[in-house]
C-alpha cells in the first residue's frame, strides 16, 4: 500500500487559505527513517541535555537512548519479541512510558498504547485482538492486567514488565508527587519482571531493521460496531505529524514544554513526546492532570508552552490561586479534542496574553491534519489543512463535493493517514473512498469551510460522545452495559455537562423481574467498576420501553434529540 506524499491539488493548503504561514512551504519532506533514529540523533547532538524532567529528576538524551536500547534487548532476548510483534504499553505518563515506547521500536516491534483507565474486560480485547504476548504495565495498574497472563502454551500474555514510578524519583522534588508515584516497589506474580531488573540485565539488541513503511504504533479507536479497532500507523505516518508539528509551530531544541496530555493518546504522544525527541527539546512530565502541579511546574521550570484540552484550560484558569503563580514564561498554548468556549478564550487571553491555537485530528491520522495558523487563529475552529493534506467536503449520501460554506463530511488524503484497521478489512474498506486516483479517509465529521479556507465543525455523522476530549462510542458502552443482569435493553446517548462539555447517559429498560431491586445509582456504580471512568454513564434514566423503528432498531437519534430539547428547556 502506497504511503508516498500526496500529489498537490487545487485543494492544497497554500491555495485554499490565504493565511497559510508565509515562511512555510505547503509541502513537507518527511525523513525516510524509522522513528528510533530521531532518538539516536538527539542523543548524539545533545547527550547531556535533559530530555525528560520528572519531579526534578532529569533523564538526559544519552541516558534515554541507552535505557531504550537495554529495554529492546530484553524484549528480544528474554521475551522473544520479533520484528512486527505487538507489545502493549499500559501506564500513566512517566519516564518508563517514553523509554518503553522507544524500546519497543528499537526491537523492531509495534507499540500498542492502552488507556490507563481501561479495566480488565477492556484490556482482554486489546490482548486478544493485537496478539500481544508482552506488556509493559505500571504497578498501580498491575491488578487489572494480571488475570490476563496465561502460563504455558497458547495465546495470551506471557510477560509483564512492571514499572514502578518511584524508581525515577532520584532527586528531591520541588513539588511533592502523588502517592501512586512515590509508592515503593511491591508487585510480584506470574510472568513479572521489574523495570530495574530489565535494565540491569544489560541485554544488547539486534540490528535496527524497521523502515519507514513498517508498522510503528497501533492506537485503538472504537466506533459504531463497539469493538475498539487498531489504527495501523507506519514510521512514516508517525514521522509526518511529529516533524510537521515542529515546523508549524517553529519549535526548537531549547524549548521546555509541559507534557501532561495522556501519552497513549495521539495528540499527547506526538506533541508531548515524538516532536520533542525529533527537536531535541525538553519535556516536563506530569503523570496526570493537576492544575496546581501544572502551574507550579510552569513557574519552576520556566515552561514555554503546553498542549491541553478545553477541560484542562477551564480548570486551570478557574483556579482561585492562579494569580499566585508566575506564568510569564508561557509563549504558546494549543490543543484540540473539543472546541474552546469564547468566554474561556477571553479569560485565557486576559490571564496570559496568549491565544489558544486549536487543531483537529484523529487516531486514524496520528494527530493533527488541520491546525489554526499561529499568527491568525480563529476561535471554535478546526484550522486549515496542514502540510500535504488534501482536504475536501462531500455530501455524505451522494459523495459529491459541496460548495464552500455548505456543511458536509470531511474526507482527507494525507501522509499521516493510517494504513487501515488491524485485521479488519471490512472496517478498513468502509473507512476509505477513492477520488482522483487517491485514497481518502472518511472522518464521519460534518464540517464547513469558510471563504478563507478555515474549517469549522458543524455536526457528527458518526454516533459519538465527546466527554472532556475523550471519544466515547455508544455501541461499545452498550455492549458492556448488557452484561449487567438487571438490564434488559439500553441506549447510550450524550447529555450536556457543565465541566465535561458532554457526558454519558444511559437510557435503560430493566428486566421486569429486577424492577425495584436496583436503582439508578446502582447501575452507575456497576458501570464505574466495569469500564474506564470516561466511558461509564454518569446519568441513568429508567424507562418502560425504548423507541424503535419498524424493523426493531432502537431509535437512538430520537432519544438524543429529546435529551437535547429537554436540556434547552431546562
Amino acid at each position: 500500500m502506497s504511503t508516498s506524499a500526496p500529489t498537490p491539488s487545487v485543494n492544497s493548503p497554500s491555495s485554499s487559505s490565504p493565511h497559510w504561514p508565509a515562511h512555510l512551504s505547503p509541502h513537507l519532506s518527511i525523513p525516510q527513517t524509522n522513528l528510533f533514529y530521531n532518538a539516536e540523533v538527539s542523543a548524539a547532538r545533545y547527550p547531556d541535555k535533559p530530555f525528560i524532567v520528572f519531579y526534578d529528576t532529569p533523564i538526559t538524551f544519552a541516558q534515554f537512548k541507552d535505557e531504550a536500547e537495554r529495554v529492546a534487548g530484553y524484549l528480544q532476548q528474554e521475551c522473544g519479541v520479533k520484528a512486527g510483534d505487538r507489545v502493549l504499553l499500559y501506564m500513566q505518563n512517566s519516564p518508563q512510558w517514553v523509554i518503553a515506547y522507544y524500546g519497543i521500536l528499537r526491537a523492531n516491534a509495534v507499540v500498542v498504547p492502552v488507556n490507563p483507565m481501561n479495566l480488565t474486560e477492556e484490556l482482554a480485547h486489546y490482548v486478544e485482538d493485537s496478539g500481544a504476548t508482552t506488556a509493559f504495565v505500571a504497578q498501580d495498574l498491575y491488578p487489572r492486567i494480571a488475570p490476563l497472563v496465561r502460563e504455558g502454551e497458547g495465546e495470551g500474555l506471557k510477560h509483564l514488565l512492571v514499572a514502578t514510578y518511584s524508581d525515577y524519583l532520584k532527586c528531591e522534588p520541588f513539588s511533592p508527587p502523588p502517592e501512586f508515584v512515590s509508592a515503593p516497589r511491591s508487585v510480584s506474580g506470574p510472568g513479572v519482571a521489574h523495570w530495574v531488573d530489565v535494565l540491569e540485565a544489560y541485554c544488547v539488541p539486534g540490528a535496527l531493521t524497521a523502515g519507514p513503511d513498517d508498522l510503528c504504533v497501533m492506537p485503538y479507536t472504537s466506533g459504531t460496531t463497539g469493538k475498539p479497532k487498531g489504527c495501523m500507523h507506519t514510521h512514516r505516518s508517525v514521522m509526518a505529524t511529529a516533524v510537521g508539528g515542529c515546523n508549524w509551530f517553529g519549535s526548537n531544541q531549547d524549548a521546555v514544554q509541559l507534557s501532561v496530555l495522556p501519552l497513549f493518546h495521539v495528540t499527547g504522544m506526538q506533541g508531548g513526546m515524538n516532536s520533542p525527541i525529533y527537536n531535541g527539546s525538553t519535556v516536563v512530565l506530569l503523570p496526570r492532570w493537576d492544575r496546581d502541579a501544572a502551574a507550579r511546574a510552569i513557574e519552576h521550570y520556566r515552561i514555554n508552552g503546553w498542549q491541553a484540552i478545553s477541560t484542562m484550560v477551564v480548570d486551570f484558569i478557574s483556579n482561585p490561586r492562579i494569580h499566585e503563580y508566575d506564568l510569564s514564561s508561557l509563549a504558546w498554548m494549543r490543543g484540540g479534542g473539543a472546541t474552546m468556549p469564547d468566554a474561556v478564550v477571553k479569560k485565557l487571553k486576559d490571564l496570559t496574553g496568549l491565544d489558544f491555537v486549536e487543531g483537529y485530528g484523529m487516531s486514524e491520522t496520528m494527530a493533527g491534519t488541520h491546525i489554526n495558523p499561529p499568527q491568525r487563529p480563529k476561535p471554535q475552529c478546526l484550522g486549515i489543512p496542514v502540510f500535504d493534506v488534501d482536504s475536501r467536503v462531500i455530501d455524505p449520501i451522494t459523495l459529491e463535493e459541496v460548495p464552500p460554506g455548505e456543511s458536509g463530511e470531511l474526507i482527507m488524503h494525507a501522509p499521516q493517514v493510517m494504513q487501515g484497521y488491524w485485521r479488519n478489512p471490512k472496517a478498513t474498506s468502509e473507512a476509505f473512498i477513492e477520488r482522483d486516483g487517491k485514497r481518502f479517509l472518511r472522518t464521519g465529521d460534518l464540517v464547513r469551510r469558510d471563504e478563507e479556507g478555515y474549517y469549522f465543525m458543524t455536526d457528527r455523522l458518526k454516533r459519538m460522545i465527546n466527554a472532556s476530549g475523550y471519544k466515547v462510542w455508544p455501541a461499545e458502552v452498550e455492549a458492556l452495559m448488557y452484561r449487567h443482569p438487571a438490564i434488559n435493553e439500553v441506549c447510550i446517548i450524550g447529555t450536556q455537562d457543565a465541566r465535561r462539555g458532554e457526558t454519558v447517559k444511559a437510557v435503560v429498560v430493566l428486566d421486569p423481574q429486577q424492577v425495584g431491586s436496583v436503582n439508578e445509582d446502582d447501575i452507575i456504580a456497576w458501570a464505574h467498576d466495569n469500564m474506564a471512568a470516561y466511558k461509564a454513564p454518569r446519568v441513568v434514566q429508567f424507562v418502560d420501553a425504548l423507541p424503535k423503528s419498524g424493523s426493531g432498531k432502537i431509535l437512538w437519534r430520537k432519544l438524543q434529540e429529546e435529551e437535547a430539547e429537554a436540556r434547552s428547556n431546562a
